[in-house]
């Protein structure tokens, strides 16, 4: 990294910060090997999916200090696009990814190009406009099927091999599928593209001032979070065999912002703890019924009041204390 990205980010190269990610990420590779065969695949392949969402949304708000109230819309619609190729035209499971992927990176190239030059809030209700346009457009379209959305989605056989109607062998491509996103996020954001994604977000003027495009980082980083969204949306269509309405509905725009600030914001491996806490709430607490949404309310106050840093935030800190 060079001197005027140091300058403009205000943190030095930390060895040792890299040293314990990646005991931290050994930890949570053994987790999800081993944890299958003592929880619910179903519902760890849902953990693993939203992780996959949240760090995707983290790489943008945390890491360039977009916050984007409408990554639904690219979540959702990349899940449509795959669900439709994999029923109606009979792709097979890696093309129907690739391509709710590359729908998602699309989307979020044309609303990129739209809000990118806006900042805070002009940024971020330009966003859930769009993606409220992006909803009511499902709503309306027959390929979606409305309310009803895309039922009974085929998930085939993987590169012709892995049949993927088999429980573990889902779940571990499901498990490949989301350490491939994470280590490209790590990678992106401890490359000197991510330094100066981070000098953005600490001083955007001072960034500008050294001869960096701040608009082109900013949309390049845009297009990369919605990508790896839609491949969230797509994996999560082929877990449940149902594209739905819900996928594209504000709310869950609301759910990743939630994830992301329970984990902690600007964290690597925030993310998928507070996705793992939101989702084990939704699944455990389902009897509860509409309450959910308070016990959701009353987890983020708490964190905002006790955990300002998130879990992993707080946990980082009391470590670095410590040591």
């Amino acid at each position: 990294m060079t001197a005027s990205i140091k300058d403009a980010v205000g943190l030095p190269s930390r060895p040792s910060a890299l040293n314990a990610q990646a005991v931290a990420f050994a930890i949570m590779v053994l987790f999800f090997l081993v944890a299958p065969f003592f929880i619910y695949p179903v519902f760890l392949m849902k953990v693993l999916c939203f992780a996959l969402f949240a760090c995707a949304f983290n790489l943008l708000i945390g890491y360039v200090g977009l916050l984007s109230f409408g990554h639904a819309a690219f979540f959702g619609m990349a899940g449509y696009i795959c669900g439709h190729v994999a029923k109606e035209w009979g792709l097979p499971p890696e093309l129907a990814l690739a391509a709710g992927t590359v729908g998602g990176a699309a989307l979020g190239l044309g609303v990129g190009l739209i809000a990118i030059r806006r900042q805070g809030i002009y940024f971020a209700m330009i966003t859930l406009a769009l993606a409220q346009m992006v909803y009511f457009f499902c709503l309306q379209v027959k390929f979606t099927h409305g309310e009803d959305g895309i039922q009974g989605i085929p998930r085939g056989h993987l590169l012709g091999l892995v049949d993927l109607n088999q429980m573990m062998s889902m779940y571990f491509v499901v498990l490949i599928v989301f350490l491939a996103g994470f280590v490209l996020i790590h990678r992106a954001i401890h490359s000197p593209f991510g330094q100066v994604l981070k000098a953005i977000r600490e001083n955007e003027q001072r960034a500008i001032s050294l001869g960096y495009k701040v608009d082109q980082y900013k949309l390049i980083a845009f297009v990369l979070s919605t990508a790896l969204s839609g491949l969230a949306g797509s994996m999560e269509t082929l877990v449940f065999q149902l594209a739905a309405l819900t996928n594209v509905h504000w709310s869950m725009s609301g759910e990743v912002v939630l994830m992301t600030l329970v984990g902690g914001l600007g964290t690597v491996f925030g993310p998928v703890v507070g996705a793992a806490v939101v989702v084990a709430m939704q699944q455990y607490l389902a009897n509860l019924g509409s309450w959910v949404l308070v016990a959701q309310g009353a987890v983020f106050v708490v964190c905002v009041l006790a955990f300002r840093r998130g879990l992993i935030g707080e946990l980082g800190r009391a470590l670095r204390k410590a040591l």
